[in-house]
């Protein structure tokens, strides 16, 4: 409906009820935020995030955080240069990302013979470079410090794992394998390797590559369903334009192999979105198109909260039809068709949908002066949920956004569902940069999710993110956000089923600085 406004008064009264609207939903939202819960505790929320400078984390009033590790603790193995949890042997970082919280029926083993390492892990790649990234593994029944954190990937005659930005990671109980990301563009790709400890990881036993299956690509985020297909998420920053919009440019990708307990073969496909008929392709920065995708059409339907499109998978690569030799999934998905994104980072199966309903987020432009351009900023600057929702065949479906980020909600990276199919955690990661500009840390929100009206998801502060005092060069940000029983069966996939009560357990990274890892638990 139209509204004619016949004198200026009446205009004057109808932007008075509009604010009085608006302020009275804030109300009601934040109000409201006592319906948002993890671990069957409200979340009541914190108020603010922190200010750029030295300072604790702030937890919503009902939890608190214990740490688990930190960056200084050594390692009952070191090997080369990598000597401690969070530091290498110079002082450099190590910069531990994702973490995999698992649970098996057996002593998988260590360093010293026949030493109980306990049924209970915590797993996470380290983010460094130089040819040094590794996997450490947190014995969580072990209190001895001579054999709390042990390195699963040495380094091998050159001093080397030849690994770079070890980033997201996942249990295949198909494969019974560890699965670890290297977000590092073209030489980026998937770590396979056993659970058990083997002291000749690094020279390659029980580990292998599956760049000629999955490719190689700057991945992040990884999940199997429950056919053994593997998710998988990509941030490669696109070209930076007017007004420092960064222009679309990674994937959501999906391997399906030919059988689920084996990753060397099958077909690596990427997600196409459709917009009026067309699929929504890259669009390079050239002469044509001096800023890319950045502020098209298409880009702002995308990013419209509640439209929904239709999309479908598009197969890139064929092992038994294209070999297994190393190919750049980035470049064959631009070259094929599918719809890139504005730095997906992660995402997870929604509980209880049998696997055909996914959410991812972005991370957006990370940059104020793209979030204050209004047409960036309707088109993702700041960053943004999606919703995946498939059919039964899983080969095709919709996409729509779910949350639109704006300067308090942005940036978002690690994503993880709580104790509830509506509630998720998400995580901030906005950088340096736009910390400065903002003089505003990161945040990990908890939001509750309303599938039918969007525009009525409730939202609360989870954590107010600190900063530590090794921090100064490089503000904190929380990672590595991951909640799971540790179930190692296929029955036991994160998003099989909404997670038992009281068996579940939450972990975030503050990494840089200290790095330290944190557990959080409600309070008593």
């Amino acid at each position: 409906m139209k509204l004619t406004l016949k004198n200026p008064l009446q205009a004057i009264a109808c932007r008075l009820l509009a604010v009085s609207i608006a302020l009275g939903a804030m109300a009601a939202s934040n109000a409201a935020a006592d319906h948002v819960r993890v671990f069957n505790e409200k979340v009541s929320g914190v108020s603010a995030a922190n200010p750029v400078a030295i300072s604790p984390n702030v937890l919503s009033p009902e939890f608190t955080a214990e740490l688990v590790e930190q960056g200084a603790d050594v390692l009952e193995n070191p090997s080369g240069v990598i000597t401690t949890f969070g530091n290498l042997d110079d002082g450099s970082r190590t910069e531990p990302d994702e973490n995999t919280y698992l649970i098996l029926d057996r002593n998988s083993g260590g360093p010293t013979d026949g030493y109980d390492y306990g049924r209970h892990f915590l797993i996470q790649g380290h983010e460094n470079a130089d040819d040094l990234a590794h996997i450490t593994r947190i014995n969580l029944d072990v209190a001895d410090p001579d054999h709390r954190v042990t390195l699963l990937t040495p380094v091998d005659d050159s001093g080397l794992t030849h690994f770079n930005s070890i980033d997201g990671s996942a249990w295949d109980p198909f494969s019974r394998t560890l699965l670890f990301t290297q977000e590092a563009g073209a030489n980026g790709g998937v770590i396979e390797m056993g659970a058990d400890f083997d002291p000749n990881t690094g020279a390659g036993a029980g580990l292998r590559t599956l760049y000629g299956s999955l490719g190689r690509g700057g991945y992040e985020g990884i999940h199997p369903d429950d056919w053994g297909n593997i998710l998988i998420f990509e941030d490669v920053g696109g070209t930076t334009v007017l007004n420092r919009g960064r222009n679309p440019n990674s994937f959501v990708y999906r391997f399906v192999p030919m059988s689920p307990d084996d990753l060397t073969h099958g077909k690596l496909q990427a997600l196409q979105v459709s917009i009026n008929g067309s699929p929504v392709v890259f669009v390079p920065v050239d002469d044509q198109n001096p800023n890319g995708d950045t502020r098209s059409q298409n880009q702002l339907l995308l990013h419209t909260v509640g439209a929904s499109w239709p999309a479908q998978w598009v197969t890139l690569h064929d092992t038994e039809i294209d070999g297994t030799d190393p190919f750049d999934t980035n470049a064959l998905a631009k070259a094929l068709g599918a719809t890139p994104f504005k730095r997906p980072e992660n995402g997870q199966f929604q509980p209880g949908s049998h696997f055909q309903t996914f959410l991812f987020d972005v991370t957006g432009d990370t940059d104020n002066r793209a979030g204050t351009d209004p047409v960036l900023a309707a088109r993702g600057a700041w960053g943004g949920i999606f919703r995946v929702d498939l059919d039964a065949s899983r080969e095709t479906g919709h996409i729509s956004l779910v949350v639109l980020g704006d300067a308090d909600h942005a940036s978002f990276d690690n994503l993880t569902f709580a104790d509830d199919k509506d509630t998720i955690l998400v995580a901030e990661d906005r950088g340096d940069t736009l910390h400065d500009q903002l003089n505003k840390l990161d945040s990990i929100w908890a939001y509750k999710l309303d599938k039918q009206h969007p525009d009525r998801n409730l939202v609360t502060r989870f954590v107010a993110l600190g900063q530590d005092q090794l921090a100064t060069d490089e503000d904190n940000e929380p990672t590595g956000l991951h909640m799971s029983e540790g179930d190692s069966t296929i029955g036991g996939l994160i998003g099989t089923k909404v997670f038992k009560k009281g068996s579940a357990r939450l972990f975030f990274t503050q990494q840089h600085g200290e790095n330290n890892l944190l557990e959080v638990f409600p309070r008593d």
